[in-house]
């Protein structure tokens, strides 16, 4: 017992994502995907039902199965840490927000197909990090090259891969990380 003490909940935005992800996915499983569905999946529906509004942020917690959830928190568990002790966790929450928000109302707009998964914060996670380092005025190349690299690979899969991956919230996600991180960074400059 005197070792759980020794445990620290040291990521608290982070940590519940991934535990609020977990339950949900045991949810859809128990409930055979009807509350997946319901509430943690976007797609287009009437802007009178108030399910929705629920949906358009909902669908970062709704994952197909095991081996999607787990895909998307290994990146999510090994990076977003960092991040949320670099900008703090309320701001970590409103980059996931706001994300989301972005992420979903692309997806109703742009395609009939429903999308559910944490891949785009995945993403703008991983796109962000790069701008960790960064000086005022100055753009490192590693930040350069993380985009380059995730982004042209998303678009490259998009164009030439027919499958149930969604490249376009990839794409979406790493660009709300650019934006985000110029944003950040001119904001924890000034401090």
């Amino acid at each position: 017992m005197k070792y759980l003490k020794r445990i620290q909940y040291n990521s608290p935005i982070i940590l519940t994502y991934t535990l609020i992800c977990l339950i949900t996915l045991g949810l859809g499983f128990i409930t055979k995907d009807y509350t997946t569905n319901l509430l943690f999946c976007v797609y287009r529906s009437s802007l009178s039902y108030p399910l929705f509004y629920i949906r358009i942020f909902g669908h970062i917690f709704g994952h197909v199965n095991f081996e999607h959830f787990f895909n998307n928190f290994l990146i999510i568990l090994i990076i977003g840490p960092m991040l949320e002790e670099k900008y703090g966790s309320k701001n970590m929450f409103i980059l996931i927000m706001i994300t989301a928000l972005i992420t979903g109302i692309c997806q109703i707009i742009i395609s009939k197909d429903a999308l559910l998964g944490a891949s785009g914060i995945a993403f703008m996670l991983i796109v962000l990090t790069s701008f960790v380092n960064i000086e005022e005025g100055k753009i490192p190349l590693t930040t350069i090259i993380v985009v380059l690299m995730y982004l042209g690979k998303e678009i490259y899969y998009g164009v030439v891969l027919k499958d149930n991956v969604s490249q376009f919230t990839h794409i979406i996600g790493g660009l709300c990380g650019i934006f985000l991180g110029i944003v950040l960074n001119k904001f924890f400059d000034k401090k």
